[in-house]
């Protein structure tokens, strides 16, 4: 049986076109694609894709990472997708899925302190603002241990491979986005995205024990 097959309940099939998937419900898609309409997951990712990206910045303020989360997002609902109840509504299910990215995403921030002087929650999708280290409106004090946290952060930066250490004082002090990061390294955006995770885990590292 092909895929581009509309599965009716006395096992009759007929073709169904691209534009009749789009006019389906949110389940009747799952449904689809439960049964090899391959389609209808495409369908789903393209109806929720914006959505949820503009979901996902509002909550961590990195549209790039957004993306990259919500990629995430949909792994997990292709890989899940046949233990989906669908006498509930799919958009609860998917925005769970997405919130749940996000509120981990804070969470690892949460544990590096560069985020702390990270805007959160900018209305301008194309905004790239690096790390402040100094408000010029804090208490001697903060200065004084904002000044601290720069020294640990140089110092852990300064561990970094060399490779690993441009992309990422590029985008975590600098906020270049990763299509200039690529740009200015002659890499690829995937080699970038690999360089910068792994420069995050090992700053993540580094750093860990000196602000317990």
């Amino acid at each position: 049986m092909g895929t581009a097959a509309l599965r009716y309940a006395k096992g009759q099939t007929r073709f169904i076109s691209t534009k009749e998937l789009e006019g389906l419900d949110d389940v009747s898609l799952v449904s689809q694609y439960i049964a090899g309409e391959s389609r209808a997951f495409d369908v789903l990712f393209h109806r929720y894709r914006t959505r949820l990206l503009n979901f996902i910045n509002r909550t961590i303020g990195d549209r790039e990472r957004s993306e990259d989360l919500v990629q995430e997002a949909f792994i997990r609902v292709h890989r899940h997708i046949a233990r989906f109840d669908r006498a509930k509504k799919f958009s609860t299910w998917v925005y769970t899925i997405a919130g749940n990215l996000a509120k981990n995403e804070l969470r690892n921030r949460g544990r590096n302190p560069i985020v702390l002087f990270q805007a959160m929650g900018t209305d301008h999708d194309d905004e790239e603002r690096p790390l402040e280290f100094e408000d010029p409106e804090s208490r001697p004090d903060d200065l004084f241990e904002q000044r601290q946290l720069r020294e640990m952060i140089d110092g852990a930066v300064a561990q970094l491979p060399a490779h690993h250490q441009k992309v990422f004082v590029m985008r975590e002090l600098e906020g270049r986005s990763y299509e200039e990061i690529a740009a200015l390294t002659d890499c690829n955006l995937g080699t970038v995205k690999s360089r910068l995770n792994r420069a995050r885990s090992a700053f993540a590292e580094v750093i860990e024990p000196a602000v317990r």
